[in-house]
């Protein structure tokens, strides 16, 4: 399996990530193999790898074998690079990475820091003297969000460049005069700014030829546009510093390929141009607890203002992530605007867009103060569009499908739900699940030392309350969300006559990837909340 292939800098050699004789898709989100037999054998770690190619043609290994690397970055000189890594099984310590550089010929790798958070993104600077990198409280793969931090190459403590930061950073990379160029979530709003102006005089000895960045912050650029350039930047800069190119789209304009300086982007393609479009988005803020929270609402195209209209309220996973604008909505999501649903996507506190502060503001208190988020932003909406409070859903996956299990045991406000990959009980779910790392810094400690922090927030810890029809849907094989969980709350439903259904997809993982399978699920979501709310 490879992935993440580049050019080094000068241009000689390809490097991609690369897993010999790999068990599985890499990543906690594929299907994980079949848990079948000596458990022991079944779980074999697969080692994702620095590979490179040279113009031979050959393919050659540049970091340890016994090493998960999960990203990298060339070294200016193209001998080497840094990335994140770490032992053991690759789907589960991507939570506890740290941060290594690679010597290519050799394949062996130097510790350069272990900060006490996740972090993303690496990328070294141009006089190769400092690596800068994204750090935080994070919760998924591929959701990267926090601060901006740089290090020494040499090693060392990392320093945090964006402290008290209202904005969540995204994306890095080094402009040639050593500034960092970033992007970031800022409420509703893309943000694109830089971080200094190049590099100060070193520093006295023993710090001697080792720049620093300065930590002036300059914003460039915001709106309430989704841009994203590729796998590795947000925004793309072209060699003279000025130059970007970018994918953009909102909730009314198909992506585009634009270029030119930020904020001034020229449209370069016009594919999807005859793409009408298919909501009305408009965002949606209100305050609660003291914080400012922030959410969408889209309404079908045409909707009548005049009448009342059912909504379903959609929790995004994560926690640790958010909704931002983007036209193509997929599955379900789709379907119900398309059939006169408003359609409500909170961000509420453990999201990104405010800073790490109101990211953290949910740790050991899932289902509180979150919730309470949720249950306000749909009072605010009730007051600005013509929503009918007594027809209300509440649908999510993921993080979302606790958020729906939970919701269904705390109020009877939402007349029917749908949970994809939820979870019901984070007791039995520490010991199911391959990834429980990540739980270590929402919850405090593990369940075996700190049980109650676990059960407080448990949904089937309160499921005597539950009246609401509740479907629900999970991949057989879910590394992170595995299918026990929905099956314990479906039983618990069950047996207290609550009117429930579930669907276990074979194969699949914690993403549901097969189309047949995403249109079964849209359509059987559509019928569900068709019955209870029309």
């Amino acid at each position: 399996v490879l992935n993440d292939v580049t050019w080094s800098p000068d241009g000689k050699t390809l490097a991609a990530l690369a897993t010999a004789h790999a068990h599985k898709e890499i990543g906690a989100t594929q299907a994980g193999a079949a848990l079948t037999g000596d458990l022991a054998a079944t779980l074999v770690a697969d080692v994702q790898r620095i590979a490179v190619v040279g113009r031979g043609g050959a393919l050659r290994y540049a970091s340890p074998a016994n090493l998960f690397v999960y990203e990298y970055d060339w070294m200016p000189n193209s001998l080497g690079f840094v990335g994140t890594g770490a032992h053991g099984n690759g789907d589960n310590e991507w939570w506890v990475a740290r941060l290594y550089a690679f010597d290519a010929a050799t394949a062996s790798a130097r510790e350069i820091a272990r900060p006490p958070f996740q972090l993303n993104a690496p990328r070294v600077s141009p006089d190769g003297t400092r690596v800068a990198f994204i750090g935080g409280l994070m919760s998924d793969f591929g959701a990267v969000g926090g601060d901006v931090y740089t290090v020494p190459l040499a090693g060392g403590t990392p320093t945090d460049l964006t402290p008290s930061a209202p904005y969540t950073v995204t994306s890095l990379q080094w402009m040639r005069d050593g500034a960092l160029s970033y992007t970031g979530l800022h409420g509703s709003d893309e943000v694109v700014g830089m971080i200094g102006s190049g590099f100060e005089p070193p520093p006295p000895p023993p710090m001697s030829g080792v720049g620093r960045i300065t930590t002036q912050v300059h914003e460039l650029w915001s709106a309430p546009l989704g841009i994203m350039a590729n796998e590795r930047a947000r925004v793309a800069f072209a060699r003279d510093g000025v130059t970007s190119v970018v994918v953009r789209q909102d909730f009314d304009h198909a992506q585009e390929i634009a270029v030119g300086p930020v904020g001034h982007w020229t449209p370069l393609t016009h594919e999807n141009a005859a793409l009408a479009p298919y909501a009305t988005a408009r965002s949606v803020t209100w305050t609660n607890d003291g914080f400012t929270v922030q959410g969408w609402l889209l309404a079908p195209r045409g909707a009548d203002a005049t009448k009342k209209h059912p909504m379903i309220v959609i929790v995004h996973g994560g926690p640790s992530a958010a909704v931002t604008p983007g036209f193509a909505a997929r599955g379900a999501a789709r379907e119900l605007l398309d059939h006169g649903y408003f359609v409500f996507e909170p961000n509420p506190r453990g999201s990104y867009g405010q800073g790490e502060a109101f990211t953290a503001a949910n740790v050991k208190d899932f289902g509180g103060g979150d919730f309470r988020d949720i249950l306000a932003g749909v009072d605010a909406v009730e007051k600005v569009a013509p929503v009918d409070d007594a027809r209300l859903g509440i649908f999510g996956h993921s993080y979302g499908g606790y958020m729906s299990m939970w919701a269904v045991t705390q109020t009877h406000r939402f007349k029917a739900a749908v949970a994809g990959a939820g979870l019901a009980n984070w007791l039995s779910y520490y010991g199911e699940n391959g990834i429980d790392e990540w739980m270590i810094p929402f919850f405090g400690a593990s369940v075996y030392d700190d049980p109650a922090v676990y059960a407080k927030s448990a949904p089937i810890t309160f499921v005597k309350n539950a009246h609401t029809p509740t479907f629900m849907y999970v991949g057989e094989r879910d590394v992170e969300c595995p299918a026990p969980q929905s099956q314990e709350f479906w039983h618990a439903l069950q047996t207290l006559g609550v009117p429930t259904s579930l669907v276990i997809y074979a194969g699949e993982g914690h993403g549901i990837r097969d189309p047949k399978n995403v249109r079964d699920i849209a359509r059987r979501t559509l019928a569900w909340f068709d019955k209870y709310l029309r």
